[in-house]
């Protein structure tokens, strides 16, 4: 009997010098944070000056929330966020100037009246064009297009209706997110033109841009991290901006 123990045990023993030993499972690695990078186009023409303060502070209202981790969230470590701001008009050409450029959230100063103010008329198109083409030269992963505007194209010289359907057209490809907000204004006849669905366009109504700017950077913050996979405007986003008592205003 002994014998036939000590043969067992030396037989377990011969196999676990054999055998190797379990392989320990390999530690979870840390999740990447993801990335969202906002470029905001607000026109500078002459008939924003009764709302440009207001616009103004509606930008750094985004800037400020979309760098706000969430309930839950570590500040900085689930999402990088950057933002962009070119404003624009023309005089005897385009003007188009970029006051912030992929700016950390968290590192945001406030725009103010100091670096930009309303004058000139309205080269939408060629804007649109000009950002585009500062998004694709940063070639961020995840971005969002936020334009801003009060009034129609009428000054375009670099490029066409057609031109900047096609650059916004690009930037779809991407992957990136493109809203059009009417700022006291609701009338998007250039934005169904250049390619725009009813889902991404909204009349935003005076004193109501910041919550509006607010709520937008929240969406895109969640789109950054993959939570949602487009933006687009709800109900309560339309009844936050006021959308209906703007068309009223303005008869549109």
């Amino acid at each position: 009997m002994k014998s036939t123990l000590l043969s067992i045990a030396m037989t377990g023993l011969s196999l676990a010098m054999v055998l190797p030993a379990a392989a320990k499972p390999a530690p979870t690695p840390a999740p990447t944070a993801g990335s969202i990078h906002s470029y905001i186009l607000l026109d500078r023409t002459g008939s924003m000056s009764d709302i440009w303060d207001e616009a103004l502070g509606s930008v750094n209202a985004y800037a400020a929330s979309v760098g706000e981790a969430d309930e839950g969230e570590t500040e900085g470590e689930d999402i990088k966020t950057a933002v962009t701001l070119a404003v624009f008009d023309y005089q005897e050409s385009l003007q188009f100037d970029v006051l912030r450029k992929a700016v950390p959230a968290e590192s945001w100063t406030n725009v103010t009246n100091d670096e930009a103010s309303p004058r000139g008329m309205t080269p939408l198109f060629d804007a649109i064009g000009r950002m585009v083409s500062l998004a694709e030269a940063d070639k961020p992963e995840k971005a969002v297009i936020v334009i801003m505007t009060d009034g129609h194209e009428n000054s375009s010289k670099e490029i066409t209706r057609d031109g900047a359907k096609a650059a916004l057209e690009r930037a779809k490809a991407n992957g990136w997110e493109v809203v059009f907000l009417g700022a006291e204004f609701a009338s998007f006849g250039d934005a169904d033109a250049v390619g725009m669905s009813a889902s991404k366009t909204m009349a935003v109504g005076q004193g109501r841009m910041q919550d509006s700017m607010s709520a937008l950077a929240k969406k895109s913050r969640a789109y950054g991290k993959g939570e949602e996979a487009e933006i687009i405007f709800d109900e309560s986003d339309r009844a936050t901006a006021g959308e209906e008592d703007v068309k009223q205003r303005k008869g549109q």
